[in-house]
């Protein structure tokens, strides 16, 4: 069986000084790929840079370009058409627009931008749109994050009709919104959120949605898995000059995988088939640029 960690930040500086050895704890653990999202213009570069650099060494790692919207502060319309010309360029070493999306939950704090919460919503949006359009424009997948904006990303995503569609990352919604994204066809990224006995809401809903329709993810180094199970990081990855390791990180997926098992009641083996599948149907076309 081999897995895919649909959504991980291995840009972040706590994996830099041990990346060469995590990978190969990935490769050991049949990790076989491991997507990596920017999240504003700052960390273009990085991402790309490292793709290149470590693409198929010991295992494959591709990248995604956008601007999430909680990192827009003094950004302008020109970041975007700058994330345009970016694309345009870097076509051929990425497989996707991400990560981007609306965050309703951020508005609400909008004054420590200088915004009001308005004002930072109808930049989201605008922010948000374009990158959509420019999805469309490249016939791109989107990575999307979301909170408390269901209601208005939907409506988006209706109106734009993707070719490609994409993942809602992090998904922990109810039942009927996942059947919003999967009517549009869209993945829904499954990660930390199952390993909670308190998440009953979106177990629930998991048990209840198609195999064809789930991808795993980590979110590493955020969204660490809950106390209630056993992480494999502290046995295998160690930060330099340091005892304790990242919260989380790609090691996590088989962990994420075997919770899954349980709530989906699905065999190990044709789950792992079919997840590899759903990413394989959103990046890896025969179509694709990569």
């Amino acid at each position: 069986m081999k897995y895919t960690d649909s959504h991980c930040h291995l840009d972040d500086n706590c994996f830099s000084t041990q990346l060469p050895e995590l990978l190969s704890q990935c490769k050991l653990r049949n990790i076989s790929r491991i997507i990596i999202p920017s999240i504003s213009p700052d960390n273009f570069q990085q991402v790309l840079t490292l793709t290149k650099q470590y693409h198929q060494r010991p295992i494959e790692l591709f990248c995604t370009l956008g601007i999430h919207p909680w990192f827009l502060k003094h950004l302008t319309l020109n970041d975007l058409e700058n994330l345009n010309q970016l694309i345009t360029k870097e076509k051929h070493n990425i497989i996707g627009v991400g990560e981007i999306g609306l965050d309703g939950a951020t508005s609400k704090h909008a004054a420590q931008f200088g915004q009001t919460p308005e004002e930072n919503f109808e930049q989201q949006q605008r922010f948000f749109e374009y990158q959509l359009d420019l999805a469309n424009k490249n016939e791109l997948p989107v990575i999307i994050h979301h909170r408390q904006s269901h209601q208005h990303i939907v409506p988006f995503l209706r109106q734009y009709q993707l070719a490609k569609s994409g993942i809602i990352h992090g998904f922990t919604g109810s039942y009927q919104q996942a059947k919003d994204y999967l009517d549009l066809g869209f993945k829904l990224g499954i990660g930390s959120s199952i390993s909670f006995s308190r998440a009953k809401k979106t177990i629930n809903t998991v048990k209840r949605l198609p195999i064809e329709s789930l991808v795993l993810e980590t979110d590493a180094p955020s969204m660490p898995l809950s106390n209630e199970v056993i992480s494999p990081i502290d046995n295998t990855f160690k930060q330099n000059n340091s005892s304790k390791p990242p919260a989380n990180s790609p090691l996590n997926i088989p962990v994420i995988f075997e919770l899954l098992v349980n709530v989906t009641g699905i065999t190990p083996e044709v789950l792992a088939n079919q997840l590899e599948d759903n990413v394989n149907k959103i990046f890896f076309t025969k179509d694709s640029t990569i």
